[in-house]
C-alpha cells in the first residue's frame, strides 16, 4: 500500500484524503501546506512541513506519492505547483471504484476521479485534473493538464479542452467543440460554439461575460 502526501489541507485535501483512504487502496501520510504549522492535525492526519519539505520528505521515505488539493480558484498556483514536483516525484492517480474509465482512455499524472464518472473510448485525461463526481467524457475526447471540471460536466464526443480550463458545475459541452486555455464557465452553462477567449462564459448558449 502506497502511502500517499497531499499538497493542501483545505476541504478538497479532506475529500481526496477520504476518497484515496477508504476507497484508492492508499496509506495516508498526511498534507503539505504553507499556511498549517507542521505536526499538527488536521482531517485526522499530520500536517508533514511546507511545500519547501517535500522534497527531503520523500527522500527520507516519509512518502510514496503526491496529489494536488489546490482548487479551481487557483489552477495556475495549481499548474505550478505540480510542475514544480513533476518528474522528481511520483504523482499517484486516484480513481474512485464506482467510475468507469475505458480500457483504451490514456491517463496522464496526478488525476483525481471523483465517484459516479464515465470516460468513454479514446478519451486523453492530461496530467494535474480533476473530475469532480458525476462527470461524464465521451469517446474521443481530450481534458487538458491542470483542468478542474466540477459536478457533473457533461462533454460530448471530439471536444478539445486546453490546460487550466475550470468547467462549472452542471457544465454541458456539444460535440467538436474546443475550449480555449483558461476559459471558466458559469453553473449550467451550454457550450454550442467554441470558446476562444479566456475568461468567464455563462448562460444557455454560454456567452462571454468577463474575463
Amino acid at each position: 500500500m502506497k502511502k500517499l502526501a497531499i499538497i493542501g489541507s483545505g476541504d478538497l485535501g479532506f475529500q481526496i484524503a477520504y476518497h484515496a483512504k477508504f476507497d484508492g487502496n492508499f496509506e495516508i501520510a498526511g498534507f503539505f501546506d504553507d499556511f498549517e504549522t507542521p505536526g499538527n492535525i488536521k482531517h485526522g492526519h499530520s500536517i508533514l512541513g511546507k511545500t519547501d519539505d517535500i522534497e527531503e520528505a520523500f527522500k527520507k521515505g516519509k512518502f510514496d506519492c503526491l496529489l494536488v488539493a489546490i482548487g479551481y480558484k487557483h489552477l495556475q498556483f495549481r499548474s505550478r505547483i505540480f510542475e514544480r514536483f513533476y518528474r522528481k516525484i511520483p504523482f499517484a492517480n486516484l480513481i474512485h471504484s464506482s467510475s468507469y474509465v475505458d480500457p483504451s482512455c490514456i491517463l496522464g499524472e496526478g488525476v483525481v476521479i471523483y465517484p459516479g464518472c464515465t470516460l468513454d473510448m479514446n478519451c486523453r485525461i492530461g496530467n494535474n485534473v480533476l473530475l469532480n463526481a458525476g462527470c461524464v467524457i465521451a469517446h474521443d475526447s481530450e481534458i487538458g493538464s491542470h483542468c478542474f471540471l466540477s459536478p457533473a460536466v457533461n462533454v460530448a464526443g471530439f471536444v478539445k479542452v486546453e490546460p487550466l480550463v475550470n468547467l462549472g458545475i452542471g457544465t454541458v459541452v456539444i460535440d467538436n467543440i474546443n475550449i480555449k486555455s483558461q476559459v471558466r464557465t458559469g453553473a449550467g452553462a451550454v457550450v454550442i460554439n467554441n470558446l476562444d477567449t479566456p475568461g468567464l462564459y455563462v448562460g444557455i448558449p454560454a456567452e462571454f461575460k468577463k474575463s
